[in-house]
């Protein structure tokens, strides 16, 4: 069902993309200039009205994890295609993917497709934040702006990756009031991580903070391509901990929960965001009822805010928003009015969009995309959520739980 309901998302979405490309073919063959020769005239004395300018999404769209890519594609996708059909941009858009399979060393060659392409002007990610540590400092040395919609590890703004923004809050926040929450209820806590940027890093604040709340952390990393979890389920239940952290995805997350009921493990179970997902639903089973959740992610399928946004998703995709997608449509959002402020000075090339980012003061649904110097959002929230019965659902913010 998994591979099946994927392909299903996955082919609206490239068709979607691909009507949208269509519509960019239309504009006298031109599209391949983008914002190369924006200036040109044209008989209705619109210099943009026939150009096409494109802007990048960088993420895993296969692989394990394509799940969450596809969630923060979606996103993307809806946000361009609204866009183009409110005619009012005076120019059209088109969004270039390049899926970077969710790791690192993929990365390089994702980042690559979009930089080489002169009319890209701006990016919509790193998805995650391993990728984003591989190629920050390449975007930046191409005056490439980027807007993550889902890139949490905390180091990714002190990294000297110049042209980075991100409109969720980082590992730092979010393990923080993970780690707050565990030590009121546990004095002996088993933190396992997947070794990758992100997991070790939410691992290491959460490791670290609940230390300083004086409880006894036990601590073992598993490489995330592990496909048995016996072993290490196995220590977790004879350690006597009172729970679990997990600092991962949501394929590996879903077998470990598997290997955790197998083992008898009877403690709490939580994961960060990078856990949250239909795919750790799936493929966890009835082993993944119980799970907790910290996410600085909106449930766009019951905030308000995000009413038409789900509205509009679910009619153009024909399934539900999922983890991260209001916060891609966001960002992309937000992008598009750089790219808006951009032309309307001129010629927009990266560097302007670059700028008009740091510029930006858009209200989103998930957030006020306003960034501080170093690129984070000023301001985020984060919330947990529980799997109940083979589904997700959101308990509130984190920090106003018992």
């Amino acid at each position: 069902m998994r591979t099946s309901s994927l392909a299903k998302v996955a082919v609206i979405g490239v068709v979607g993309v691909m009507a949208l490309s269509a519509c960019s073919n239309d504009s006298n063959n031109d599209n391949n200039s983008g914002g190369l020769n924006p200036g040109g005239n044209n008989s209705s004395g619109n210099t943009n009205a026939n150009k096409t300018y494109k802007i990048g999404w960088q993420g895993p769209l296969s692989g394990d994890n394509q799940q969450l890519g596809i969630n923060e594609a979606n996103g993307s996708r809806l946000a361009v295609a609204q866009a183009n059909a409110k005619g009012d941009l005076g120019f059209k858009l088109e969004l270039v993917e390049s899926d970077d399979v969710g790791t690192a060393d993929k990365a390089p060659a994702a980042a690559a497709k979009l930089i080489q392409d002169p009319a890209v002007l701006g990016v919509v990610g790193p998805a995650f934040s391993g990728p984003t540590s591989a190629t920050g400092k390449t975007y930046a040395a191409a005056n490439m702006g980027l807007i993550s919609g889902s890139a949490t590890n905390a180091t990714l703004t002190s990294s000297g990756f110049t042209t980075f923004h991100r409109v969720v809050p980082t590992d730092g926040v979010e393990g923080t009031q993970a780690a707050e929450w565990l030590a009121k209820k546990f004095k002996k806590v088993f933190v396992v991580d997947d070794t990758t940027t992100y997991g070790k890093g939410v691992g290491d604040v959460v490791d670290k903070v609940m230390k300083e709340k004086g409880v006894t952390v036990l601590r073992q990393g598993v490489a995330q391509n592990t496909q048995d979890y016996g072993a290490i389920a196995q220590k977790v239940t004879a350690s006597g901990a009172q729970a679990l952290f997990y600092g991962g995805y949501d394929a590996q997350a879903a077998l470990f929960a598997k290997a955790l009921v197998a083992s008898g493990f009877k403690g709490l179970k939580m994961t960060g965001n990078g856990g949250k997902s239909s795919v750790f639903t799936s493929g966890s089973g009835a082993a993944g009822n119980g799970w907790y959740f910290s996410c600085g992610c909106q449930d766009a399928t019951t905030a308000p805010e995000a009413k038409e946004f789900a509205a509009a998703y679910e009619k153009m995709f024909n399934t539900p928003p999922s983890t991260y997608s209001p916060e891609c449509f966001d960002a992309t959002n937000a992008l598009i009015e750089a790219v808006k402020a951009a032309v309307k000075k001129g010629t927009p090339t990266r560097k302007a969009v670059a700028e008009e980012i740091n510029n930006l003061d858009y209200k989103g649904i998930t957030t006020q995309v306003k960034f501080a110097p170093n690129g984070e959002v000023a301001a985020a929230t984060v919330n947990l959520y529980q799997q109940k019965d083979g589904k997700i659902v959101m308990l509130g913010k984190i920090q106003d739980q018992p």
